[in-house]
This record gives structure tokens, sequence and C-alpha cells, in this order.
């Protein structure tokens, strides 16, 4: 049994439940909130999810009473998106009385506030950070405000704010949602009020598909891989939707019309991550955070590279799954999964298939995905022995910026021989792809400068990249080359350099 248009999107909003009807599904919840909920505490910057102006925070349920807490782009995130969930504002930290919740005293007391435009943003991304961290690290406050731009105040006493917040006593006076939420001793506090969220979002879990219809166009969501398929199969030309990161901005800077929108975002199947001996299988809609740490174990090198992918938010909301599947050729995961060895699982209806991820991608935005058939996972290898792997992100601003150009080197090297050698670039082409010639210069050799070298020029070659806002198509191949020889520098010119793995904590080792 599925949902129909006469059932609507249900949310909480504020600890409120809210059924929308009406809107279409292309409605963004910056636009909802600012438009008919007059919530205008959220702001709108950039609309793009770059600057954090519009951050909230969206809670959502484990399935076992207690909630997750996730700080969020509201000018990408789609309203049918939000169903079952939960949705708070800045409007909804102040306590009775108007009294301020320890973040808002805490931005007060440090001067964390100047123009005050991001402040609400600001202000939420540390909410966010209370209900997760007690005395967090300067990398972790970091982390936490990544995807908030300010640009009048400065830094230092938003992030003293971000101590002091976290620092008070948690479990004196409020300690529900409105208050911090971890416990000297790193433990979670479920207070009364949140365990009444639990139970307002367990009211309104879906056990089926929830179909949507609003201003003629149509949002399905499926609660498993089933559903998903036949979803798929009965409308072959819809646009499926994850995490929207990318599809939010078609909406807000294009203003195009996607018509029958699929999200994977329900479907419970495809957010698991398993590992076994041979390999960890990541689930299309498994966040992008969540398959970042999985991989973590097997690749710690790839730490910086992942961190600077995006800012938390967007990692939050978008998948890996979805970051493979759009086919961007500035997409930074898939250079490192190709130098990994990844395959992608596609489905369609009952039939399964494998690809290595270099072979899904066939032209600019053009990939061997069929008609009815989705992501549904991917699969990459174990660490294997004796491997070398540097990744770099070569852009304009250091994070959370679109990649000019991106190269992963993968050498498995024994007794000073490469025995096997994958490379991955992105920016470079009109898809991610294999440097299969600068491969060619490092196999079977020995691990020298020379060989660092020839493979360097075999890079500089491989491409013929276009110019221009983010790179020249010069400065892009003599980057390529250079990345090469980093690598060997990094990895083989001495022999403890390579026993070195960067960390989160490498920039801010004086703090």
């Amino acid at each position: 049994m599925s949902a129909t248009d006469r059932d609507p999107i249900r949310l909480i909003v504020n600890g409120d439940r809210v059924d929308v009807c009406g809107v279409s599904p292309q409605t963004t919840l910056l636009e909802w909130l600012r438009g008919p909920r007059q919530l205008t505490g959220t702001k709108e910057g950039c609309a793009e999810g770059d600057c954090g102006a519009c951050t909230v925070v969206v809670a959502e349920s484990r399935g076992d009473g207690t909630l997750v807490w996730k700080p969020v782009n509201a000018c990408l995130k789609l309203l049918p998106s939000l169903d079952g969930k939960a949705v708070f504002t800045i409007e909804s930290l102040a306590g009775p009385g108007g009294a301020l919740h320890p973040v808002q005293r805490a931005m007060v007391d440090c001067h964390g506030s100047q123009c005050g435009y991001c402040t609400p943003g600001m202000t939420m991304s540390l909410f966010a950070l209370t209900k997760t961290a007690r005395q967090p690290t300067r990398a972790e406050i970091d982390d936490a405000l990544s995807g908030n731009l300010c640009r009048c105040t400065g830094y230092r006493p938003i992030v003293d704010a971000a101590r002091l917040a976290c620092a008070g006593d948690a479990e004196a006076g409020d300690t529900g949602w409105r208050g911090p939420g971890v416990a000297a001793d790193g433990s979670r506090i479920v207070s009364t009020d949140e365990e009444r969220i639990a139970a307002q979002l367990a009211a309104l879990a879906r056990a089926a598909t929830f179909e949507y219809e609003g201003a003629g166009q149509r949002w399905i969501a499926p609660v498993d891989a089933d559903g998903l398929a036949a979803a798929c199969a009965a409308h072959p030309q819809a646009r499926i939707v994850a995490g929207a990161t990318d599809v939010g901005l078609w909406i807000t800077k294009q203003h195009r019309d996607l018509g029958t929108l699929i999200s994977t975002a329900g479907v419970r199947e495809l957010a698991a991550i398993r590992r076994d001996a041979d390999a960890t299988t990541i689930g299309a809609a498994a966040t992008l955070e969540d398959a970042c740490a999985a991989l973590d174990d097997d690749y710690p090198e790839l730490r910086e590279s992942w961190r600077r992918f995006a800012s938390l938010p967007i990692r939050g909301a978008g998948t890996l799954g979805g970051n493979v599947a759009n086919a961007s050729p500035i997409g930074d995961s898939m250079p490192a999964l190709i130098a990994l060895s990844a395959r992608v699982i596609l489905r369609r209806e009952s039939r399964v298939r494998s690809l290595p991820l270099e072979d899904y991608y066939l032209g600019y935005q053009k990939t061997a995905r069929e008609d009815g058939e989705f992501v549904a996972a991917v699969v990459v290898p174990r660490r294997p022995a004796n491997l070398v792997l540097r990744a770099y992100k070569v852009s304009k601003r250091r994070d959370q910026d679109i990649s000019s150009v991106y190269a992963a080197f993968a050498l498995v090297v024994e007794n000073g021989i490469v025995r096997r050698a994958r490379i991955g670039c992105g920016g470079v082409a009109p898809t991610p792809s294999r440097a299969g010639a600068a491969e060619v210069a490092l196999a079977g050799r020995p691990w020298t400068e020379a060989t660092a070298q020839a493979a360097a020029s075999a890079l500089e070659g491989a491409y013929t990249p276009i110019d221009d806002l983010r790179a020249s198509a010069a400065y892009r191949r003599r980057v390529l080359g250079n990345l090469m020889r980093r690598c060997w520098l990094e990895t083989g010119a001495s022999a403890a350099a390579g026993a070195r793995v960067p960390t989160r904590v490498d920039a801010c080792a004086g703090d």
C-alpha cells in the first residue's frame, strides 16, 4: 500500500507536527520555512550549500528510541525528503521567557556575531555539535563549522563560543533538545523532550512506499530495495535523488523542472555498509560521512581528502552512491575509488550486475546505467599488502571547493619494485578516468625518482583538459605531473616518508 496526494508530507518542526500538502516536491526546505512557515531566522545566502546561512538541524530516529542530529543546508534539502523527520530552526533554541540557549549565550559572551547574517546558521551548527561532542578538539570545531562562512567577524570568537557552549555542565538545568546533549563522560543524554520527539517520529514512520503529488509533480520514496527497483522500472525516465546536494542546485540555480523524483534516502538496505575479508560494500544511500568513516580503517591516507571533499552538512546529506552515479568529471570520490579498483553494483528489477568503476563512465555525464536501472552499491577492495597510497586535491580554496585537479595514486611496491599501479584523475577530462600511460610507465619498474619522472611526463601528456574559471589547461597538465613527483617525494625519496599518514589534526598542530 502506498500513500497518495491525499497523504501529506509529515514532519516535526520545532517540536510540533506539521502536515504539508499542495507544494511542489521541488520545494526546498528553506523556501518553505521562510515562506509559508514565516520562520525567517533561517537566512538565504548562496542557495547552493556553500555559505551555511540557511543551516538548520534535523533529527532522525535510529529505530531504537534515540535520535541522530545533523546540521543541514536548508537551501538544498527538498521538502518531501523531510517526511518522518524533525527539523529545528534558530527560533526553537530560546527557552521559556526568551532565555537564551547555551550556544546563543556563548555567541553573545564571546562576541561571535557582527553583522549577524551568518549567525543563525553558525549557531545551529554549534547546536548540532553540542549534541555529539563535549570539550571538542579544535579540529572537531573546525569540521563542525566547515559549512559556515563568516565575512566580517572572523572565526576566533566563534571557535571560543563553541568551546564555551560544549564545556558547560550538560547535566545541569535544561538537558533536552534545547541544551547540550553530551555528559562529562562522553555519553549521550536522552531527555524527556528527546523521548517525546522520538515517539513522534516513530508515529510518522512509514512501512511502505510514500508517494506524494503536488503542483503537478510527483515524489516516490520507497522503503526497501525491491520497492526502489519497482519504482525505477515503472518510471524509467524519473530522476533518482539521494541527498540532492547536486540536484538541489539544478532547482535553485537552473530552475529546472525535474519531473518525477524517486528518492533512495529511505531505502534501508541501501544505507547499509558491510565489510568482509575481501571488500567493503557501501550501499548507495549511505552518506558520505558514513562511507568515509568506513573506508578510513583501510585507507587512512585519504582522510584529509575526505574532509576537504565537502562540509559536514554536505557530507551528512550527500551519498557516495550519488556522487558516483552523477558522473561529474570533477567529483572527488571517483578518482580515489578508481585508483582503489572499486566496482559499482547496478540493479534493474531482479537483475544485478557489476562494473569496474572506470567502465561506468562513457562520456561527459553519460554512464553505462540503463533506463530503469539504479546504482545499488559501491564495492571497494580491502587494503592490499605493500600499498603506497596518496590522493591530492588542488582547488582555489582549500576547503569545500570544487577541484581544479584531483589525482589519486595507488602503487603496490614490493622490494623496491612497483608491482602494480593504478592512477585515478579528475578535473582533466570529460569523465573521471585512469591514467593508463602513466601506469605503464610505473609498473614493473623500480620505485625511483627516474621512474616517477617518467610517469609524471606521461601524466602531463595524457589529457587535453579545458580552460575554465578554475584553471587553465596548461596549469592542469603541469599540476598532474607535479603531483606524481610529490607522491615520489613523500613515499619514495625517504624510507620514513612512506610511513607518515596525514591526520585531521595536521593543520591544527599548533592549537
